[in-house]
């Protein structure tokens, strides 16, 4: 069975103060990633604007566009990992006792946060990359490729922390794993 219902997030009082504080970062990424994707929709339809009703050229819409686009999915990470917003395949926790559940979402939000470490890490390592070295695109803008690399570091790093939030709150037992109760 596919879940695509999002539960509601607890009250920061039910929370120690760094999962409130984890799911305070994870409200403000979603609307700056909402944010974004305006934005972006907005340099489109200026884009569109420009070409076909003033018959002029585009420099830097397009590339903007994507940047935007693609900032706006890795920083909006953390806000969709802590509605549950992600499609999730429950067939086989719903199968599970309640300790094997348990068991399955420890495990599995313990690798989920052992590869996005990895990914925040060499997402740090190749934003700084770009940095030092002064990288800059390809196209007639040349714009600074550190900026829209800076969202790696930030989202993965932002969904990390989410995702060691989720960890404690699944080990504390605050909310029941995969959002079902013991059976």
């Amino acid at each position: 069975m596919v879940s695509f219902v999002s539960p509601s997030v607890p009250r920061a009082g039910d929370s120690p103060l760094f999962v409130s504080s984890v799911r305070k970062l994870s409200t403000v990424s979603g609307w700056f990633a909402a944010a974004m994707i305006v934005c972006a929709v907005g340099i489109t339809c200026q884009m569109i604007f420009v070409r076909f009703v003033l018959n002029g050229s585009t420099v830097w819409q397009t590339e903007a566009v994507i940047y935007l686009v693609i900032s706006a999915t890795l920083i909006g990470l953390p806000f969709v990992q802590m509605l549950r917003g992600h499609v999730n395949v429950d067939l086989v926790p719903m199968w599970l006792s309640g300790r094997a559940r348990y068991a399955l979402a420890i495990m599995t939000l313990t690798l989920s946060c052992m590869i996005v470490a990895l990914m925040f890490f060499y997402g740090v390592e190749f934003w700084h990359q770009a940095f030092a070295s002064g990288w800059r695109s390809d196209t007639v803008w040349g714009v600074r490729l550190w900026i829209p690399y800076l969202s790696l570091p930030v989202g993965f790093g932002l969904f990390l922390l989410q995702l060691l939030a989720d960890l404690l709150v699944a080990v504390l037992k605050i909310e029941s794993p995969f959002d079902r109760e013991e059976a």
